[in-house]
């Protein structure tokens, strides 16, 4: 009897190579060069290459081709997250790395907990930018086999204060708010976008950037408002409300497995999320899963900073 082939198994930056990579300051300034600017150190205003370092300051360096109204001199930090911080880099890093190494996310508190930062808002405030940072605004459409499949995030209306139920974007299911979300089953990648309302257009729109019109087939459930997809794409759908969850290739349990990790993450992680910041954590969390195979998720979620 043949063997059965164990999965491979994906080894990510681990706490004791963290520490050897980055025992001081320098280390971590010295990664994020490398990093930022993996062919040479360019202007981040006009992309000169023609930069030169500061023998004064470390990590600083000016652009002759930017001395319109005074020299412009920069540093490796200038036009990322880190611009403007009082905290050092290192503290940036390990902040990056205990959040992509958690599948479903680390909260301000336990960060502030963990770090001993002197105020929660530090902490939270980290926590966001680097969640700004892991939006992806430029992606490859979605290819081949394509599942698209809403969800709502949050508590219902009528369990909310009198003052708190009117909150959020409208269209959702008893006041929560609603997400729609795309996967590819080739690569398996996940795009999720908080939408104001969720209708027919809505999510035309939301296929129509997310998705190629070549793709081999889109696979959604019995919603109504999936019909107007029958126009431009080969559409295949389940009836959930018959207990009709696969027929063939047609089913939508991987984006349902998405919406899993996203509603346990929040609700076991962070308890509550309001609908203004909703949408970093869905960021983050679509982060982690497109990343889930990358060994080097840490040097990507530096990268995007």
């Amino acid at each position: 009897m043949a063997r059965q082939k164990q999965p491979r198994q994906i080894v990510q930056l681990t706490i004791r190579q963290f520490e050897k990579l980055f025992p001081d300051e320098d280390a971590c300034d010295a990664y994020l060069v490398a990093h930022r600017w993996p062919d040479g150190v360019r202007c981040p205003r006009c992309g000169s290459e023609r930069v030169y370092p500061l023998t004064t300051r470390k990590w600083h360096w000016e652009c002759p081709d930017c001395r319109q109204g005074g020299a412009y001199r920069f540093s490796d930090i200038t036009g990322t997250i880190f611009e403007n911080t009082n905290k050092p880099l290192r503290d940036w890093f390990r902040v990056i790395h205990l959040m992509v190494t958690s599948k479903k996310g680390i909260s301000a508190r336990q960060v502030y907990r963990y770090m001993g930062f002197g105020s929660l808002k530090t902490a939270w405030y980290m926590c966001h930018r680097i969640r700004l940072a892991m939006q992806d605004a430029e992606f490859r459409k979605l290819v081949g086999v394509v599942e698209i499949d809403e969800t709502f995030v949050g508590g219902k209306a009528k369990n909310r204060h009198r003052s708190d139920r009117n909150d959020g974007p409208k269209g959702g299911a008893g006041g929560k708010t609603p997400v729609v979300g795309a996967v590819s089953r080739t690569g398996k990648q996940v795009v999720a976008r908080v939408v104001k309302r969720l209708d027919k257009m809505t999510v035309a729109k939301f296929v129509a950037e997310t998705v190629e019109r070549k793709v081999s087939v889109l696979c959604t459930d019995e919603w109504p408002g999936y019909k107007i997809l029958d126009r431009f794409y080969e559409r295949g759908s389940v009836d959930h409300s018959k207990e009709q969850y696969v027929v063939g290739a047609i089913h939508t349990n991987t984006i349902e497995g998405f919406w899993s990790i996203l509603k346990r993450g929040i609700v076991g992680t962070f308890h509550k999320v309001s609908a203004k910041y909703l949408p970093l954590y869905v960021a983050e969390f679509q982060f982690r899963y497109n990343n889930r195979e990358n060994a080097h998720i840490f040097e990507s979620a530096v990268a995007g900073c």
